[in-house]
């Protein structure tokens, strides 16, 4: 399968400029941005509404299942269409989902706002592998490692922003700006972004049924799913209820300081790049491996923290870490699978990964109510856990293979 491009910046061997790199870096965390600007807001917005705690932490549910979706039946598209005009009519219609939002009059017009900005900011899912497609073979890791960093950036400054927007403007005025910031970037994005189609592929029907082509027949991508999937749903178990552990004593922060904590896990950004220059000297099976056992250790720190502001620190930079640094391992190794089908296989995985978000953060949220955040502590170890044995069995299972082979 081969691709077709027009504008300055020919993918293959010459690379991919680094102006290109920092757009697409830019776009990814501007348009992930918008899945989390609730997430330090969840008391706030309670309170407002006159709704349950655990009613609004189905807002964070209702977006990722959105962007379960989007992954699903969106990201494929980008096998498919021309990728700037894919991208720039996606975060249109994000900017007025977000707008719908700033004006929600109840819970559930809220919730379905957020769905809708799920599904439309798979934008950032789309950067990614047009990055990689635009990369040249020996830093394609290096790219793939910048531009998600631009999205993990974008996950923390959302936090951030979002609590401080609230606490002087209050929480729909973040959704009016976060729209206008995503308006400025459409028209940035039409005038910079190359025009980029792959060709090969026929018809939509076409795309989706490759997409379970791939996830039947590739092993690596079936376990990096898994891995992601469970590893995120520990991640989200802790997001979705922090605000809440926050919000009550001993800690009784406002929305403004319960946004910094984002910050805290500037580590994953860090980790980021790193994993990704690993991932291209081969190192992957080992990185898998340290980075689950940093996720699972955190979880002790974290569960201190429910009394020990340093500990709470400490566990979620450990967290963080761990988290994107699996990350950028997983999307390394399955990049690697098939270079014409980058955005399935980022479907394939994505999916998974945001399916397991959406358990993680109802699961949490219910674990909290009931066992308070002991309760959550568990639960995100336990999902990490069951990664961790699966990584080491089919480590085994692939060890035993070569032994008989050989």
């Amino acid at each position: 399968m081969s691709s077709s491009i027009n504008g300055p910046y020919p993918p293959g061997a010459a690379g991919i400029q680094r102006r290109l790199v920092i757009l697409l870096a830019v776009t990814a965390g501007v348009a992930v941005a918008s899945n989390y600007y609730a997430q330090p807001l969840l008391a706030t917005i309670a309170q407002h509404l006159n709704v349950s705690r655990r009613a609004t932490s189905f807002l964070v549910t209702s977006s990722q299942i959105g962007y379960a979706l989007g992954l699903a039946a969106v990201v494929p598209l980008g096998d498919l269409l021309e990728r700037r005009r894919l991208i720039t009519r996606l975060l249109g219609i994000s900017a007025l989902g977000l707008l719908a939002a700033a004006l929600s009059p109840n819970l559930a017009v809220l919730a379905v706002a957020s769905f809708i900005v799920g599904v439309t900011s798979v934008v950032a899912q789309i950067a990614v592998p047009f990055s990689a497609s635009l990369a040249a073979e020996h830093e394609r890791g290096l790219v793939v490692g910048t531009v998600m960093s631009g999205l993990l950036i974008g996950m923390l400054t959302a936090r951030t922003f979002a609590g401080f927007v609230a606490d002087y403007l209050g929480w729909r005025a973040i959704y009016v700006l976060a729209a206008l910031l995503v308006f400025g970037l459409v028209c940035v994005l039409r005038r910079e972004l190359p025009e980029y189609r792959e060709s090969g592929v026929s018809s939509y029907a076409q795309l989706m049924k490759t997409v379970w082509h791939l996830m039947r027949t590739e092993r690596v991508l079936q376990y990096r799913s898994l891995y992601g999937a469970c590893v995120f749903a520990g991640f989200s178990a802790f997001w979705t209820t922090a605000a809440f552990l926050l919000s009550d004593p001993p800690y009784k922060y406002s929305a403004k300081i319960i946004g910094l904590f984002g910050l805290v896990a500037v580590s994953g950004v860090i980790a980021s790049p790193v994993a990704g220059r690993f991932a291209d000297r081969g190192w992957a099976r080992f990185q898998t491996a340290a980075f689950l056992l940093c996720t699972l250790v955190s979880w002790l720190p974290i569960a201190l923290g429910a009394h020990s502001l340093a500990w709470l620190v400490f566990g979620i930079i450990l967290m963080d870490f761990g988290v994107h640094g699996m990350q950028i391992t997983n999307q390394s190794e399955i990049y690697r699978l098939n270079p014409a089908a980058r955005s399935r296989l980022t479907t394939a995985y994505m999916t998974t990964y945001f399916i397991g978000g959406a358990a993680g953060s109802q699961t949490g949220a219910i674990m909290y109510e009931r066992f308070g955040w002991i309760g959550v502590c568990w639960t995100g170890a336990g999902f990490v856990a069951v990664a961790l044995i699966v990584m080491l069995s089919e480590s085994l299972v692939r060890d035993s293979r070569f032994e008989i082979r050989n």
